[in-house]
């Protein structure tokens, strides 16, 4: 009992699984808050009949993690009835406590909460045989409207101790605490080292096999009582089930990328580029900064070159990043926050989970692959979301040499516009090809083990307006404000190879590669100088070139696998270390060029 002469209810569960309203249902408004003796952790306590009840803080297990967890801790241990309230929707999470609370032999009886909405994203639970395998009586409830709650209160006299791990024997737990409760002495022999220090021994180092063994068993329950149902399916669970089935969710998919080459690379790269940066800065800008710096300094002295000339700092680069760039990455932005406030981007995961499982990966790495496409620095630091090293090797790689980023694939898509959609096709076949063959041999040659996907699925939902608004303007801001500087350092190192003569120089050194390889003109090569100080920067430097179909092709698939730029190069070095950056700049400059001769023998071939 806790703190007086009745009997103690207590509630336990994970976050936002509705216990407080099945405490409401219980207590209704006569309530006490305060916080638990020692700490800023509040408990909430009401009666029922006889019962003292108490609300824990929500927690994922039992243990001392954290205060909130410490503190549900020593009140679960010292309740005569525990009522487990779990989310009928996200069974595979919460069952974990509630194996937990079993182990530990405490009586309970479980709150299978949420079953309308479990029926309405097409989630059937098999309520008598998860009574059965638990051990402890099973109460179905909507606990908004207080459906279940008489049945709750009718078996609360059955409440008893679950089915236990069978491996965790006796004689361990014994070991782990003389002559303590088996409570305890679990969570000694789980590391627990607040129980351990109550009672003077060494906490024990059985946690990680023995929550691996709670995390197989939850498997094994959710894969034997959970089953799709179309009783009271939604619309919009009926809309998910068609997106993560492989036969209609890979061709809305594709559907979904096709859009995106049209809004991007034909609506916004064709036609609002067309205006940003040929009617505005070519037609009003430059002209004006010409007339400007052409009245202070002589055309063609080298002061004027670096600032007005063809890579001026003040006409290159304000063209390109307010003309070009600015439209293309806001409108990127713009799908990508549609696709997440809608809840579709987590089901893309679900739906690659099994192509990318052949690459090394599990489903949760198109998230940073999708953020690489918008900045591949900023897809390289969310690799960090990934468990194991092991993919987080594989995932930059296949980032930093496959994946274009927003700003170069926006370029890309409208140069490749300019020669029709056959060799647009080719382009992005071709990239997934080559992604998927080097993940393939990633997948075989990097060492380690990969990890599952576990993830949640949001409701799809209309978009919010003001969300996608400020997901938009927030993403393309700060893209803008990391870039200028490169933008302005790129303009001006370009400035200065073409005003010493050394651009001139590269290209001659690269024409055995530029032209004798690849076939492009000389000048190909400034464009793969400038794709190093930021990738759209280098890819739009073909804009101006007189290039067929075939050579554009090959240009844009060589400038591609390119190295990335500088920042992205800066954050692989912070984030994997020299060995890894050096391996990466040599792989990805010699799979570019091999790939580009190669695709243009073929095509002269095939010409």
């Amino acid at each position: 009992m806790i703190a007086g002469d009745r009997p103690s209810l207590v509630l336990a569960g994970n976050p936002n699984v509705g216990k407080s309203v099945v405490f409401g249902l219980l207590t209704g408004t006569y309530v006490e808050v305060s916080n638990f003796p020692g700490t800023t952790v509040e408990i909430t306590r009401g009666r029922h009949g006889g019962y003292d009840v108490l609300d824990t803080p929500g927690v994922y297990g039992v243990g001392s993690f954290n205060e909130e967890e410490a503190v549900a801790r020593d009140v679960i241990l010292t309740a005569d009835v525990i009522v487990n309230v779990v989310d009928a929707v996200h069974l595979q999470r919460d069952l974990f406590l509630t194996l937990q609370l079993a182990d530990l032999g405490l009586p309970m009886i479980v709150a299978l909460n949420m079953v309308d909405e479990a029926r309405s994203q097409g989630v059937g639970v098999d309520r008598d045989l998860l009574e059965d395998l638990l051990g402890v009586p099973v109460v179905e409830m909507v606990a908004v409207d207080g459906s279940g709650l008489d049945a709750l209160l009718e078996r609360l006299d059955e409440a008893r101790t679950g089915h236990a791990d069978i491996l965790i024997e006796d004689e361990s737990l014994e070991a782990a605490l003389p002559g303590g409760c088996r409570a305890d002495a679990l969570l000694v022999l789980e590391g627990d080292a607040t129980i351990a220090e109550r009672h003077r021994v060494a906490p024990g180092s059985r946690r990680d096999e023995i929550y691996a063994r709670r995390r197989a068993r939850v498997d094994d329950v959710v894969g034997h009582v959970v089953t799709d149902t179309d009783e009271g399916l939604s619309l919009g669970a009926r809309i998910s089930r068609i997106m993560l089935e492989p036969l209609t969710g890979f061709p809305l998919l594709a559907a979904l990328l096709a859009v995106t080459y049209v809004v991007l690379g034909q609506w916004i790269a064709g036609g609002v580029v067309g205006v940003t940066e040929e009617t505005i800065m070519l037609g009003y800008w430059e002209p004006f900064v010409r007339d400007l710096v052409g009245g202070v300094l002589q055309q063609g002295s080298a002061l004027y070159t670096f600032l007005a000339g063809e890579f001026g700092v003040l006409t290159m680069t304000p063209t390109y990043l307010l003309g070009v760039i600015l439209p293309l990455v806001v409108g990127f932005y713009l799908l990508m926050a549609l696709l997440e406030d809608s809840g579709y981007l987590p089901r893309i995961a679900a739906l690659a989970d099994r192509g990318l499982t052949a690459l090394g990966l599990n489903g949760r790495a198109i998230i940073p692959l999708i953020l690489g496409l918008g900045c591949v620095t900023m897809g390289t630091l969310t690799t960090r979301i990934l468990g194991s090293k092991r993919e987080r090797f594989i995932a930059t790689a296949l980032m930093a040499v496959a994946v274009p980023c927003s700003a170069q694939i926006a370029v890309i898509a409208a140069l490749m516009a300019r020669v029709g959609g056959g060799y647009a096709a080719a382009y992005f076949g071709l990239l997934i090809a080559i992604f998927v063959a080097l993940g393939t041999v990633l997948n075989r040659v990097v060492p380690g083990e990969s990890t599952s996907l576990l993830i949640d699925l949001p409701p799809l939902r209309v978009p919010r307006l003001k969300n996608v608004v400020r997901k938009t303007t927030t993403k393309a801001r700060g893209f803008m404000r990391e870039v200028a500087l490169f933008f302005l350092a790129g303009t001006a190192l370009i400035s200065l190879l073409d005003i010493t003569g050394a651009l001139a120089w590269i290209q001659r050194v690269a024409a055995p590669l530029t032209v004798s390889w690849l076939h492009l003109p000389a000048e190909a090569a400034t464009a793969f100088v400038m794709g190093f100080v930021r990738r759209d920067f280098g890819a739009a430097g073909f804009f101006t070139m007189d290039l067929s179909a075939p050579q554009l092709l090959v240009a844009m698939v060589t400038i591609t696998l390119f190295v990335p730029c500088a920042a992205s190069m800066m954050v692989v070095l912070k984030e994997r270390g020299w060995k890894y950056l050096l391996g990466l700049f040599a792989g990805s400059v010699g799979l570019a060029f091999l790939v580009g001769g190669l695709l243009t023998r073929a095509l002269e071939v095939l010409s």
